[in-house]
């Protein structure tokens, strides 16, 4: 089902509708409440040029300034929560993209046609929302794609009421599936960040996550779900501080004959575009060189003087056996010159002889010094310890007499006498 096949009625109603959605609900026009955040602008794109957006997938996301936020929708309608979704969001003067489910859409009509009256943007979601889409045959996923479209166009009554805008369930891309959306003209929404709000988690963390994701890229598309009771208690939080952080939200429409693309470049569409005043490379170009002739140049000549020597290396590899004991390689440098062979006449240098003597050494002899006992001085004279004073002098005398280079005994109370002297 292509959206080219539009007819010229069609086309002109759906020029006229986008025309008065474009124009911008800023909150000084927001009747009721001139606090609101409200809808800063309103950018018209076209899907055949960029047909694949979202960095959370894709390299491209829409073209937005800085701290410019798109709120998408997936899921809907069902009336209990998707209801208060649109109520927070007229309240804030807010145009969002939804993407609905056929099957949901077939079941709730009139929450689709409240989605257009609302001014906001309607693209599809698949029939039945099925998590394989990455796996499924391209004919089973062409059906899931176009009876989404053909339900939601009954629930609208309009085909030209339909944004050209399509999101596979789950992120679950694959090539095939968006080679098939962009044939027809339909352009692949991803996202930049998601809220998790489809997880069993508390209204707080959704808040906490899809702000601090935000404020971590600085701008981008905002992934949430009109069906969750958590998404509709956390939405008002997250508008009030988008606001007191300074972002604005911006909607998005496609582009018709009558309404044409928001101008843009090539470096919008990029996330974090590279500037132009930073170096994208660093390494050094390769000059290229450009030659007067391709004549040979002189090569030098080679001789014997030279010393130039060839490497062993051979660059054929042998095949070797399994289980076989690899042998050891020759090395690929040069051999060096192997020694002259010895004969039977080669004498070898015989050292000195006088290289093994070692010179003896007369060292003195070793002299013991006995203190004789102090009282031993004083004794009366033939006293035991007297006698032993005079055998001692004795063998000191001796001693002196018998043993080259001894020294007189210059300490008082000190007498010399050689170890093992008989």
């Amino acid at each position: 089902m292509a959206y080219a096949s539009i007819g010229v009625k069609a086309v002109l109603g759906f020029g006229l509708f986008v025309g008065l959605a474009a124009q911008p609900a800023l909150a000084a026009n927001c009747p009721g409440n001139p606090d609101a955040l409200g809808t800063s602008r309103t950018i018209v794109v076209d899907p055949r040029e960029h047909p694949r957006i979202g960095t959370m997938q894709y390299s491209e996301t829409l073209p937005l300034e800085d701290h410019e936020v798109v709120l998408t929708f997936d899921d809907g309608p069902i009336p209990k929560y998707s209801n208060a979704i649109l109520a927070i969001l007229a309240e804030q003067c807010i145009k969002a993209t939804f993407f609905e489910i056929g099957r949901m859409a077939r079941e709730y009509p009139e929450g689709v046609r409240k989605l257009i009256a609302a001014g906001h943007s309607v693209g599809t979601h698949t029939q039945n929302h099925p998590l394989t889409m990455n796996r499924l045959p391209i004919e089973s996923a062409q059906k899931e794609i176009d009876d989404g479209i053909a339900s939601v166009k009954a629930a609208l009554g309009d085909l030209a009421q339909l944004s050209p805008f399509f999101r596979v369930p789950g992120l679950l891309r694959a090539g095939i599936v968006e080679d098939y959306l962009a044939s027809q003209g339909i352009q692949t929404w991803s996202a930049d960040f998601p809220a998790d709000d489809w997880r069993h988690v508390s209204s707080q963390t959704v808040h906490n996550l899809a702000i601090s994701r935000i404020e971590a890229k600085g701008k981008g598309i905002l992934l949430l779900h009109d069906i969750q009771a958590r998404t509709v208690a956390a939405l008002p939080s997250i508008l009030r501080d988008l606001k007191a952080g300074g972002f604005r939200i911006v909607h998005v429409v496609a582009a018709t004959p009558e309404l044409p693309k928001t101008p843009t470049n090539a470096q919008q569409w990029q996330m974090h575009p590279t500037s132009e005043t930073v170096a994208i490379s660093h390494w050094q170009k390769v000059p290229s060189f450009a030659f007067a002739n391709l004549d040979m140049l002189p090569a030098p000549t080679i001789s014997a003087s030279d010393q130039m020597l060839s490497l062993t290396e051979s660059f054929e590899r042998n095949r070797r056996v399994r289980g076989a004991i690899p042998l050891p390689q020759q090395a690929p440098w040069p051999r060096q010159s192997r020694l002259q062979a010895m004969t039977d006449k080669t004498m070898l240098p015989v050292p000195a002889q006088d290289l093994f003597g070692i010179a003896e050494r007369h060292s003195v002899a070793i002299r013991a010094l006995v203190q004789l006992p102090h009282h031993a001085q004083q004794s009366p004279r033939g006293s035991a310890s007297d006698s032993i004073a005079r055998l001692i002098s004795i063998n000191a005398s001796a001693a002196k007499r018998t043993i080259p280079g001894s020294m007189p005994v210059t300490q008082p109370g000190l007498q010399p006498g050689p170890i093992g002297v008989r």
